[in-house]
């Protein structure tokens, strides 16, 4: 584990994880590289450290940021590449609803959503890492609001908060044929019933959507 810039981040094992979609009843086996994850979402402190800017409720510290968009989170991925002086791993397309990525750059990125269910499951084949309410806020016991991230037990590989509190954008687009620009968001967050805090539920919206119970994790990739 080290912290660059106060993102503590955990190395993760190569591997295979099989996604799922309940809706179109397809599934898809997808083989890693390892990479690197941040152990606990951005907090809104660490967010305004880097972008200047607060766009959550009150309160800040050690709460997940949130209402930020899928393109905030991409902008703040660079930002903080440039900070720390590593290249960024996104160009902005010039719709302003999309990015190109740079898989050979050593910046943060968002995790594909191949990587995010890798590193939520840390080894387990059950829909969860452990029981709900040891590893996750949701809706039976967050008390209708976000908490501070790390407030639950983490994975077996160090990972704290990947079900629930807030949802995590990924990079990947959830179906270009028929969402268009809509990207995927993982997790569940702390308004969710406990079937959506699952580590195989897949959701998605428009890369500018912001909402008070959706964030971000970064990821870093792993020199070859």
């Amino acid at each position: 584990m080290d912290a660059s810039a106060g993102i503590e981040m955990v190395d993760v094992p190569a591997g295979t994880v099989t996604l799922s979609d309940r809706r179109t009843q397809r599934s898809w086996p997808v083989d890693l590289a390892p990479y690197r994850l941040g152990v606990f979402p951005v907090t809104r402190a660490q967010y305004a450290q880097v972008s200047a800017e607060r766009p959550s409720a009150v309160g800040e510290g050690r709460l997940p940021v949130e209402r930020v968009s899928w393109l905030d989170a991409v902008r703040f991925c660079n930002a903080l590449s440039w900070r720390e002086g590593l290249a960024p791993a996104y160009r902005l397309d010039a719709d302003g609803e999309g990015a190109e990525w740079d898989a050979s750059a050593d910046g943060y990125r968002l995790p594909t959503e191949a990587e995010w269910e890798h590193a939520c499951r840390a080894g387990t084949t059950g829909p969860r890492y452990g029981p709900l309410d040891e590893i996750a806020w949701y809706r039976g016991n967050a008390q209708e609001h976000v908490h501070d991230v790390g407030g639950r037990r983490p994975n077996a590989w160090g990972l704290y908060d990947m079900l629930g509190n807030v949802w995590e954008w990924c990079w990947d687009l959830y179906d270009a044929e028929v969402y268009g620009a809509y990207r995927v968001l993982r997790g569940g967050g702390w308004s969710d019933e406990h079937w959506s805090c699952r580590a195989s539920v897949r959701r998605r919206s428009h890369p500018t959507f912001q909402i008070d119970d959706v964030g971000f994790r970064l990821a870093r990739s792993v020199a070859r």
